[in-house]
């Protein structure tokens, strides 16, 4: 009786192993397939945090229907790319409008992210290409979305932009829209990542 035991709860642990297994490997795809905003105040008082929510705004008005068109990551990268000059100037611009002096850059690379919820969608947690917008020295609170597919830039009129299940499986969209019953395995794949993250010295 007690072998028969031990074999359940082994029969159990393999079970939920191999759950979280498949869990895990849909997370991992799914990095690969968005493009992540990613705004970075200076400081977390309330004048920078304020000015960060300004930068954004002219961020995604600046960047309305610049992924018209784009059907893929890299093609995506390679739209934001080409628009940084004109966002880093129109960022910078409305630092000044806003009364303060600290410089603005914007980049391109590669993040990590931790598990994070925007609107229905909780994206998990890993390492993301994202377009990086950077107020003073970046410490403060930061604010971000997802601009491809564009779920937070507006579109200008007549454009077809992609959504989510254009470019997700079914499996990721499942994985992304989940009910509560995944915060464990979410938690779980965050700390997977993290200890990824911190392997490969990112």
């Amino acid at each position: 009786m007690k072998r028969f035991s031990k074999a359940l709860c082994l029969a159990f642990v393999l079970s939920v192993l191999l759950s979280f297994a498949g869990f895990a490997a849909v997370c991992e795809e799914i990095p690969s397939q968005v493009l992540r905003l990613h705004v970075l105040a200076n400081s977390d008082s309330a004048a920078d945090q304020n000015l960060k929510l300004k930068v954004r705004d002219r961020i995604l008005k600046e960047s309305a229907g610049v992924m018209e068109g784009i059907g893929d990551l890299e093609g995506a990268k390679r739209a934001a790319a080409s628009r940084m000059p004109q966002l880093q100037k129109a960022a910078q611009d409305e630092v000044r409008r806003r009364g303060s002096e600290d410089p603005v850059t914007v980049s391109l690379g590669k993040t990590y992210f931790p598990t994070r919820v925007y609107g229905g969608v909780t994206l998990p947690a890993g390492i993301y290409d994202a377009l990086r917008v950077t107020i003073g020295s970046g410490r403060g609170h930061n604010w971000w979305c997802v601009i491809f597919p564009a779920l937070c830039l507006p579109a200008a009129e007549d454009e077809e932009q992609l959504e989510l299940e254009d470019v997700l499986s079914p499996n990721e969209l499942r994985v992304v829209r989940g009910s509560g019953g995944y915060e464990v395995k979410f938690k779980t794949v965050e700390y997977y990542e993290r200890i990824k993250s911190w392997l490969g010295g990112r």
